[in-house]
């Protein structure tokens, strides 16, 4: 089986690991920072913060921002589900606005009808790898007084005219999950030029309490105070050692996520029945994901059809996403459902996510490509 995406660990990273295993520091140390600094550097950010997640990343954000009961974030449905959770963790209410059916981004044509008096951000998801259009979100939020969070965590290493994910937004969160662009098993991160967001999002990683570990040995005192309710967002050093050893192969990997894309944008150009995401020209996408859509006019059903027979192939498709706002939970917390987001509604029904991952071969590629092409020309 060739899954959807899939880790790379080699040599370099595992002695990376090992080198701090073996230190007085598992964490709270000084990996932390320097992984903090690196990937800081690596954006263009004054700051950035490691946490336990991406999902943590993004509550972090959300309480650096003040969201709590009453308040509104504008987000897409088209996401996983913790893009929208974590304006609910902060008592918030979301507010899905759709998406463009080109890109499958936020329909920034769509946003301003959704601000009112209670709308405090807006977290725009750089789907499968995608920038948003952030020189027009910059413009909504500047006429409206709110944030932008941007969720990159598809994004790493993906750039809106020549500057980096991780620069744009008044803050941007990153997952370093297994398959995301790299890894250091579970990890997040959010970058920042806001010294006081990244201050706040500092306590909050660390229960609420001003200073960690190793900041009171330094200072050589054990006294602590916990000024807020924060969480054990910590991130640990040896995943910070692996997450730096990554991080210096990422311009490769992504280079070569943009390969596989190219050798697929050319393959199913002109196959009928499969269509794959647009990509706009002021964007170097990263390519998380590469999505197609079947182009089956009988919905779900004939696209569950495809999903199975590709499984029966060796070939891992899966489906990016469910819209959050049809989860059973946000149906029934906010009374919402089928209607409110039509295009993603639609998008939802024919979608797949094929296999994309550096540590693919030419020939896994290929196998992809004659795969796809066999099921759909049969179904079509």
């Amino acid at each position: 089986m060739i899954p959807y995406g899939r880790q790379f660990i080699d040599d370099d990273d595992i002695r990376a690991v090992v080198e701090v295993l073996k230190s007085d520091w598992l964490t709270t140390g000084p990996k932390v920072q320097e992984f903090e600094q690196a990937v800081a550097d690596y954006v263009g950010a004054k700051y950035a913060v490691a946490v336990s997640s991406g999902t943590a990343a993004l509550h972090a954000a959300m309480y650096a921002l003040d969201i709590e009961s009453g308040d509104e974030v504008i987000v897409p449905p088209m996401t996983f589900a913790a893009s929208a959770n974590c304006i609910v963790y902060q008592g918030g209410t979301p507010i899905f606005v759709d998406v463009s059916s080109d890109t499958l981004l936020i329909d920034l044509d769509k946003v301003e009808e959704k601000i009112t008096p209670r709308t405090k951000a807006i977290i725009a998801v750089d789907y499968a790898g995608h920038p948003c259009d952030y020189d027009t979100l910059r413009k909504i939020a500047t006429r409206h007084h709110i944030a932008i969070v941007a969720d990159g965590c598809h994004a790493l290493g993906a750039e809106y005219n020549s500057s980096k994910v991780g620069s744009l937004a008044d803050m941007t969160a990153f997952s370093f999950h297994p398959v995301k662009h790299i890894t250091t098993g579970e990890g997040g991160m959010i970058t920042t030029d806001n010294g006081n967001l990244a201050h706040r999002m500092k306590i909050f990683r660390n229960h609420g309490i001003t200073t960690d570990h190793r900041q009171r040995e330094d200072h050589g005192t054990w006294i602590y105070e916990m000024i807020d309710l924060g969480y054990n967002y910590r991130i640990t050093d040896f995943q910070c050692a692996l997450g730096m050893s990554q991080l210096k192969k990422l311009h490769d990997w992504v280079a070569r996520r943009r390969n596989i894309a190219a050798r697929y944008d050319i393959a199913f150009a002109d196959i009928e029945g499969i269509k794959p995401l647009a990509v706009r020209g002021n964007v170097h996408h990263a390519y998380h994901l590469y999505v197609v859509r079947t182009g089956m006019n009988e919905g779900d059903t004939e696209r569950t059809k495809i999903f199975k027979a590709l499984h029966e192939y060796g070939i891992g498709v899966n489906v990016h996403y469910i819209p959050v706002h049809l989860h059973p939970f946000y149906r029934n917390k906010f009374k919402i459902g089928p209607g409110l987001c039509p295009v993603a509604e639609a998008a939802y029904q024919s979608i797949l996510s094929l296999p994309m991952f550096p540590a693919m071969s030419d020939a896994d590629v290929s196998q992809v490509i004659e795969s796809i092409t066999k099921v759909v020309r049969s179904f079509a």
